[in-house]
């Protein structure tokens, strides 16, 4: 398999489309209002809770600056909202790297945007495994949407900034605002660490569990 090499990026990105999918909202109202003062052109693409915050947050702005994710993919949430962000359209907008002429054309090809920011967070795997009364109960709190965007920002921090805790809102808020709406390259390859480094943390609680209790399980578990 070959890869791009990527010989031409820029060093400050505006910030145009964000990506929004948090478990934990703190600090997201004044991070909002950060952004469209700071990006006045925005637009926020979410999807379930996320969404339902988003559209309260903007009250009539919502018309302007919100998008429900599957009215960008045309794809429905499966039940139980297992599949909400694995698109195509997704990712071809956080992974299409900057002037590749492909990419540009596959973005084009598919009617797809170029994603400047993901907001995420995951869930809390460890506390919720620790409260939980089965295996199952725990199993369902393992993200996989959450991470795989962020993974993919982080990657490409090229041309994508990934936020992936309110402890960092102020910071990239405080950026924003002294340069127009934009994050430097450095800041970008900043927070793609923090997404490497707290990811690998929620891996390895989930390893730990599965280490702890999945010898354990029979199928007279699930009855």
């Amino acid at each position: 398999m070959g890869f791009n090499r990527v010989s031409r990026l820029d060093d400050r990105v505006m910030i145009r489309n964000v990506i929004v999918s948090v478990f934990d909202k703190t600090g997201l109202e004044p991070f909002v209002a950060e952004l469209l003062r700071s990006c006045p052109g925005v637009r926020f693409y979410s999807t379930g809770g996320s969404y339902a915050f988003l559209a309260d947050t903007l009250g009539e702005r919502c018309g302007a600056h919100l998008i429900r994710m599957s009215d960008y993919t045309g794809q429905p949430e499966m039940k139980g909202g297992l599949v909400k962000t694995l698109d195509w359209k997704i990712y071809l907008g956080l992974l299409a790297e900057p002037y590749d002429a492909d990419h540009a054309e596959d973005l084009e090809k598919h009617g797809a945007l170029a994603f400047d920011m993901v907001i995420g967070n995951l869930y809390p795997f460890e506390a919720a495994a620790a409260r939980a009364s089965s295996f199952e109960e725990a199993r369902q709190h393992i993200d996989i949407g959450g991470p795989s965007m962020l993974r993919a920002a982080a990657k490409n921090f090229l041309r994508v900034a990934p936020v992936c805790s309110p402890e960092l809102y102020a910071g990239v808020a405080e950026e924003l605002l002294r340069n127009r709406g934009s994050l430097a390259l450095s800041t970008r390859a900043r927070l793609a660490t923090e997404v490497f480094r707290r990811q690998s943390a929620y891996d390895a609680a989930i390893a730990r569990y599965f280490t702890e209790s999945a010898a354990a399980l029979l199928p007279a578990s699930y009855r």
